[in-house]
């Protein structure tokens, strides 16, 4: 009775698949026919709406940060910020560790670096009792092909 009743199961479990792929198919039939003969012409009266972007104030993400869009800001971003140009050696301190310089930046401010601390277009690249040795890597923020060392020299009065 038990095999009979599960051979009963899987014949209609079967015939109902195949029903349902037949029905699908001529489902497909029917929407493909219908989408090739409803398809509207577009014309530029009936063109749906571009996107377009509202900033509320905040920067466009959309436009070109290095092309021609207008910068709005200071003319010197880097009026503020301690770069290798602006840095003044100010003197260096032997620790038990290491040497540490103290350079002072556009607002007078002393900044105690070690070798591999980064500034705005470069980094510390080795300290001696004498000279602190910069790698500059970035020029006006654009990276540049070979990096460039910058030596700045304690004068021979202050040591």
């Amino acid at each position: 009775m038990k095999k009979t009743l599960i051979y009963i199961m899987v014949i209609g479990f079967t015939a109902g698949l195949g029903f349902f792929s037949l029905a699908g198919a001529q489902e497909t039939q029917r929407t493909s026919q219908q989408a090739t003969t409803t398809i509207p012409t577009l014309t530029l009266d009936n063109l749906p709406p571009r996107a377009s972007y509202d900033p509320g104030g905040r920067r466009d993400p959309f436009k070109d940060l290095i092309g021609k869009g207008r910068v709005s800001g200071p003319a010197s971003m880097e009026g503020g910020r301690l770069t290798i140009e602006n840095a003044t050696l100010v003197g260096i301190v032997k620790t038990q560790k290491a040497y540490v310089a103290i350079i002072s930046g556009p607002q007078q401010m002393p900044y105690f670096l070690k070798i591999g601390d980064k500034l705005a277009d470069g980094y510390i690249f080795d300290i001696n009792p004498s000279q602190v040795i910069f790698r500059k890597t970035h020029d006006r923020g654009f990276p540049l092909m070979r990096p460039i060392n910058v030596v700045k020299e304690i004068n021979p009065e202050e040591r």
